[in-house]
């Protein structure tokens, strides 16, 4: 038996005005994910327990079958494994976000322009971090580049009662004073933000961005503190081997923290110009290489909730459609049996631009179990069944059997 899960992150939405009253799953031409789901259980699936914030972090853990009220430590952490970052038992890592501010004086009176600084290059965020590490970096403090905007700090003996740290993608477009922690403890991080600005805002990198008509990578936002992760191992805890493909270093963490193959594929963007092929021909490389489950992981959905881009979001859902499924089911047809689970791991509204803790659509087919499913699959067909699972990370075992 081999087993695939195509993870479409933040996928699930509320209804669009600009998409006439639809979610974008509604609106999307998805003939393949239909075809599935005609033939498969189709229910909701609540990621996100109560009492828990709805970040992609908790909630692949779920889907993945870890329960985040046992083995969740925080985001950053997951991030710093998948650079590389060896953790002693007593650092904290936070989440390192190069992003666009506007250009108010007072560092308080400066909007969130854009959270990913206009999808800079990683290239690029490498040499704005450098020049951050030469800033402020000591044996106190070690900044890490990683990927696009996506970075690292670890603070050796601190701690994770900060006073919960905003994430950038939740306040684009608003003055950030009111989101800046107020925390005695992040006193040193909140002044090595402000001072970031002064660092980089004359950067050569944002310099040459500038004249490019691109957003300068002005300023670090410091957030998703976290220790050491502790993930069972994945084969241990579920008897098959798996492995994870993903753009992003959180969902890499999860897989390196879990002993689960990692491979990078070229040209993985975690938007919708990523290389949707690659992703998906290294998918059926895995399971022809000896991984039982292999766990595909699609931001572009999620970017384009958090970037208020409804046809974006339309678009991203199709692409996986046409260019990732095709693949992924001529690949299997090998395979006496097999599974394919399709959900996302929390919504990523359009009209609120962050995430939400709503239970999400889930669809599992099984080539020799098929079954009479729904004729489309959306947010309000899934309710209209009946199933709903109310643990998360049950969905797994549900799904291995």
């Amino acid at each position: 038996m081999k087993y695939v899960v195509l993870l479409y992150d933040g996928m699930a939405d509320y209804p669009v005005p600009a998409l006439d009253g639809k979610t974008p799953m509604m609106v999307a031409s998805k003939p393949n994910f239909d075809a599935l789901a005609s033939k498969g259980e189709v229910g909701l699936v609540r990621t996100v327990a109560p009492g828990l914030k709805p970040g992609s972090d908790v909630a692949n853990l779920s889907v993945l079958g870890y329960d985040p009220k046992v083995c969740y430590t925080g985001r950053s952490p997951l991030e710093a494994v998948s650079i590389g970052v060896n953790l002693a038992d007593d650092d904290i890592t936070l989440r390192c976000n190069v992003v666009t501010l506007s250009d108010e004086e007072k560092y308080e009176d400066k909007t969130m322009v854009d959270y990913s600084a206009g999808d800079i290059s990683t290239a690029e965020a490498a040499e704005l971090i450098k020049a951050v590490e030469e800033a402020f970096g000591n044996e106190t403090y070690k900044y890490y580049s990683g990927v696009s905007y996506r970075h690292c700090l670890v603070w050796h003996g601190g701690t994770t009662d900060l006073g919960s740290p905003t994430p950038p993608h939740d306040i684009s477009g608003k003055v950030v004073g009111p989101y800046l922690t107020k925390s005695e403890n992040a006193k040193e991080l909140i002044d090595m933000m402000k001072k970031s600005y002064d660092v980089l805002k004359n950067h050569p990198v944002n310099v040459k961005r500038i004249a490019e008509g691109k957003r300068p990578g002005n300023s670090i936002w410091l957030w998703g503190e976290g220790s050491k992760p502790a993930l069972e191992d994945f084969e241990k805890t579920f008897g098959i081997k798996g492995s994870i493909i993903s753009a992003v270093d959180l969902l890499k963490g999860i897989g390196l923290s879990a002993n689960m193959s990692v491979p990078d594929v070229e040209g993985a963007t975690g938007y919708i110009d990523t290389n949707f092929e690659g992703k998906a021909r290294q998918a059926i490389k895995e399971l022809e290489n000896g991984s039982d489950l292999v766990y595909v992981h699609f931001e572009a959905p999620d970017e384009c909730g958090h970037r208020n881009e409804p046809e974006n979001k339309v678009k991203s859902i199709e692409l996986i459609d046409s260019r990732v499924l095709p693949i992924i089911l001529e690949g299997l047809e090998k395979y006496d049996d097999y599974k394919i689970l399709i959900c996302p791991d929390h919504p990523t509204p359009i009209v609120t631009m962050t995430h939400a803790s709503d239970p999400v659509p889930y669809m599992i087919y099984h080539k020799q179990g098929e079954i009479a499913g729904v004729e489309t699959i959306n947010e309000e067909t899934a309710k209209a069944t009946g199933n709903f699972i109310e643990e998360g990370p049950s969905l797994m075992r549900r799904f291995i059997g």
